[in-house]
C-alpha cells in the first residue's frame, strides 16, 4: 500500500509524493480578491488573477532545466513535469502536456481580436498561459506558461 504525504498550501492540500496523478479530483480553493492580494505577490496577482502575461525573458523558469514539478502559485496543484518542457524559444516556459489533465482546464479566448485557448487551474481558476498546436511530439502541443504563474519542486 503507497502512503501519500499531504502538506497544506495556500488551504488547499496537495500531494508531496508521488503527486501529480493521485491529486484530489474534487478539491477546490475559492478565495476572495481580498484573501488573494494577501498571498500573492502584485505580479503573481495581476498575471492570476487578472489574466495578465508577465513578459517574455523575464519571468522565473522559462530558462530552467532542472528536474521536478511546476505547480501552481495560488494552490499547489502539480501541473506539469519537467521532463515534457521544452525550448520554444518565446521566453516563456513551455511544455508539450500536463501531468493530468484533470488539473488544467482550457477555455476560448477572445481577447485582443485573435482566438485562443486559455489554460487554467483548474483547482484555483488561476490563469496560466494558452496552450497552441505548433509543439513537438508525442502531443503537438505547446503549454506557453507565465512562469509567474507557477512555482518548482526540485526533485
Amino acid at each position: 500500500m503507497k502512503r501519500r504525504h499531504f502538506i497544506q498550501v495556500l488551504g488547499g492540500l496537495v500531494l508531496s509524493s508521488p503527486l501529480a496523478l493521485a491529486y484530489q479530483e474534487k478539491t477546490r480553493v475559492v478565495k476572495t480578491d481580498a484573501e488573494w492580494k494577501k498571498i500573492l505577490t502584485p505580479v503573481q496577482y495581476y498575471v492570476t488573477r487578472q489574466k495578465g502575461t508577465e513578459r517574455a525573458f523575464t519571468g522565473p523558469y522559462w530558462n530552467n532545466h532542472e528536474k521536478g514539478i511546476y505547480k501552481c502559485v495560488c494552490c499547489g496543484a502539480p501541473l506539469f513535469d519537467a521532463s515534457t518542457k521544452f525550448e520554444s524559444g518565446t521566453g516563456w516556459p513551455s511544455f508539450y502536456a500536463p501531468i493530468n489533465k484533470k488539473n488544467v482546464a482550457e477555455k476560448v479566448d477572445k481577447t485582443y481580436g485573435m482566438e485562443r485557448v486559455e489554460v487554467e487551474c483548474a483547482v484555483c481558476d488561476a490563469h496560466l498561459g494558452h496552450v497552441f498546436e505548433d509543439g513537438p511530439k508525442p502531443t503537438g502541443l505547446r503549454y506557453c506558461m507565465n512562469g509567474t504563474a507557477m512555482e518548482f519542486e526540485k526533485k
